[in-house]
């Protein structure tokens, strides 16, 4: 794996536990030469994970639309800076370099990213892992949500587990390298035929 899109919130959180561990993940991407490819700020999660992958050596590129580059949140020291027009060019640009996509603690615009991602990889638009980081046990409500819509018929059971859950960076980054996508989803019409 080349390179890991990493969507995660612009706040640190109120817990420090979560500054700690996207710095965690940052150094163990840059210990397995793994790039990153993230949102482009130097705030929040997302400069913690930045910040932490350069300081060990490891290539981190930015994607920011510009009218948050104009806001001065860029980060300065990216090894590669990618600015675009709108959000939806910055999730089709790191889908496109990515190899794979973590999902650390954020707000409403982490939950869009990955939900997307989510579904691009159920209708077969890319076969990457999606992980989520579970970092202090944040996302158990997201998990229980998705065990949830599986019960319910909502979520084709084979992607009941699609989304690979870990609390540590090196144990998610281990499930990436054996991770095999399930079929694409089956549509009503189909099953009836």
């Amino acid at each position: 794996m080349k390179r890991i899109a990493v969507f995660c919130g612009s706040s640190n959180g109120a817990s420090p536990m979560y500054i700690e561990e996207a710095k965690s993940l940052g150094k163990e991407m840059a210990k397995r030469e793994i790039e990153l490819v993230y949102g482009g700020s130097c705030v929040g999660l997302m400069g913690a994970v930045a910040d932490a992958v350069l300081e060990n050596g490891g290539k981190a590129i930015g994607v920011l639309p510009d009218f948050l580059a104009e806001k001065e949140i860029a980060h300065k020291q990216l090894s590669e800076l990618i600015v675009v027009k709108t959000m939806h060019e910055r999730k089709a640009k790191m889908a496109e370099l990515a190899d794979g996509f973590i999902t650390l603690p954020g707000g409403a615009g982490t939950m869009e990213e990955f939900f997307e991602i989510f579904t691009w990889g159920q209708l077969g638009l890319h076969q990457k892992p999606c992980g989520i980081l579970n970092i202090n046990n944040y996302y158990e409500p997201l998990i229980r949500l998705i065990h949830h819509m599986a019960d319910a018929a909502f979520l084709q059971e084979k992607f009941r587990d699609m989304a690979l859950v870990d609390a540590t960076s090196a144990g998610l980054l281990n499930q990436f390298n054996t991770y095999k996508a399930p079929t694409v989803k089956v549509f009503l019409n189909e099953q009836q035929t």
